[in-house]
């Protein structure tokens, strides 16, 4: 049964509860004519009693207007968002969808209220980029008869497309490039517990220290700058003299922090980032990064969603993509222990702050 159909059917239900024609009732959903505010309160009474959500997406095509497609990220701040945000854009805008774009800022009681919007809305898909990968709400999106893609964390949900980055890969690749240059102590800036690409990116680096015989030493910075900053500089004290920061708002503040601290990128600190910002050039020295194809993840979680709306697959589908390493100035000289306790650049030079 089409969309139509449904809303049809659902509109004849209201009609008769309420006593009321079908087309009085379509008039209160849509706010198209005046109706009598006696009867504009029995409609909506009886749509409160059935739990009816007015579709939406059926009326639009009804009146041949635009379909909507909902966008949910955790951080619109990130560059990595922003990327994937103006893709999807870019590829619905040209198919005759529009984009309603929810930004999350990591709380899961903001995605859930976002996500009961596009419910409400009858959105014809969504891309989500979940903090909550179990809420309820993304199944109960899936029941409604939208189209749901995963973006760079998986849901609970099995109905759902996935595009996914391969974080452990990224993270385990970015310790073995400092390991390989002979650092001894590379410490880890780590995301927010519980969520899926910063499990994977620390589960990356313990198993690059592991498998050299070294002790991993991680702070969390909480995939913010500030958090990044205070993660560094809790790692400098440390000794260490290799960074792994998992994404690029931690990265500014790991910059921050090792400047903070009187230290030079690579000559006392080497420092490699996950995510390859569009400033990453721009610092001195220029980082280093493992960069994640972010546009062409976007542009296959569009395609993957549109797949869905125009009936060209059923089945649901995953699709992971690989980092690929930017090698800047930010890396690899090691600092080698003195035994005053100070850090020696590799040139035989004292640390100093300049």
């Amino acid at each position: 049964m089409s969309l139509v159909s449904r809303q049809a059917l659902r509109i004849r239900e209201v009609a008769e509860r309420a006593g009321v024609s079908p087309a009085t009732v379509s008039r209160v959903l849509n706010g198209t004519a005046v109706v009598r505010e006696a009867t504009r309160e029995k409609v909506l009474a009886v749509v409160d009693e059935l739990g009816y959500r007015p579709n939406r997406v059926a009326g639009n095509l009804r009146r041949q207007q635009v379909q909507m497609i909902g966008v949910v990220v955790s951080d619109i701040e990130n560059p990595h968002f922003t990327q994937m945000v103006r893709a999807v854009e870019d590829t619905a805008y040209l198919k005759g969808y529009r984009v309603l774009l929810c930004n999350t800022d990591e709380d899961p009681a903001k995605q859930r209220e976002y996500l009961g919007v596009l419910i409400a809305e009858r959105v014809a898909g969504a891309i989500i980029s979940p903090t909550e990968p179990d809420a309820p709400e993304v199944s109960e999106l899936i029941d409604h008869g939208a189209a749901v893609v995963a973006f760079d964390r998986a849901v609970a949900d099995r109905r759902a497309d996935a595009v996914l980055a391969a974080n452990s890969d990224a993270a385990r690749m970015a310790t073995e490039h400092l390991v390989g240059a002979g650092h001894k102590k590379v410490g880890f800036v780590g995301g927010l517990a519980g969520i899926e690409t910063a499990a994977g990116r620390q589960s990356g680096y313990e198993k690059a220290m592991s498998a050299a015989g070294l002790v991993p030493m991680a702070a969390q910075g909480g995939f913010r700058a500030e958090g990044g900053r205070l993660a560094t500089l809790e790692l400098l004290g440390r000794g260490a003299s290799g960074l792994v920061v998992a994404n690029n708002l931690m990265a500014v503040g790991a910059l921050v922090a090792v400047r903070e601290a009187g230290l030079r990128a690579p000559a006392d600190v080497s420092v490699v980032a996950i995510d390859d910002p569009p400033w990453a050039e721009l610092t001195d020295p220029p980082l280093t990064t493992f960069a994640q194809p972010v546009r062409a993840m976007a542009a296959a979680a569009a395609g993957l969603l549109l797949g869905r709306l125009e009936g060209r697959r059923a089945r649901p589908k995953r699709q992971v993509f690989a980092f690929e390493l930017r090698h800047r100035g930010s890396c690899c000289r090691p600092a080698v222990p003195s035994r005053r306790g100070g850090a020696v650049r590799s040139n035989g030079s004292r640390n100093r702050k300049e």
